[in-house]
C-alpha cells in the first residue's frame, strides 16, 4: 500500500489570513471592502465571494501589494511639509 504525501499550497485566504499576510488588520480589511475606493484611503486589496464567506486570493494579494509605491522617506509622498 502507497501512502500519497500532497503537499497543497493554499490559495485562497480567510479575512484573518489575509491580515497576518498583508501586515493590516481585520478592521482594515472589512472597511475598505464596505467603502470602497475613497480620496486619501488605501484602497482595498481585490476580494472574492463564495456564498457569505469572504477569500483573497494569494496572487491578487501579492500583486495588491507590488502595485503600492515604495517610499523612501515620507517626503516623497507629499506627507511632510514644513
Amino acid at each position: 500500500m502507497t501512502t500519497i504525501n500532497l503537499s497543497i499550497e493554499k490559495r485562497a485566504y480567510t479575512e484573518q489570513e489575509t491580515a497576518a499576510y498583508i501586515g493590516m488588520s481585520r478592521s482594515f480589511l472589512r472597511q475598505s471592502r464596505m467603502e470602497g475606493l475613497r480620496t486619501n484611503r488605501t484602497d482595498a486589496p481585490p476580494f472574492i465571494k463564495i456564498g457569505r464567506s469572504v477569500r483573497y486570493l494569494k496572487e491578487d494579494l501579492d500583486r495588491w501589494l507590488d502595485n503600492h509605491t515604495k517610499l523612501e522617506h515620507l517626503a516623497q509622498e507629499g506627507g511632510c511639509r514644513v
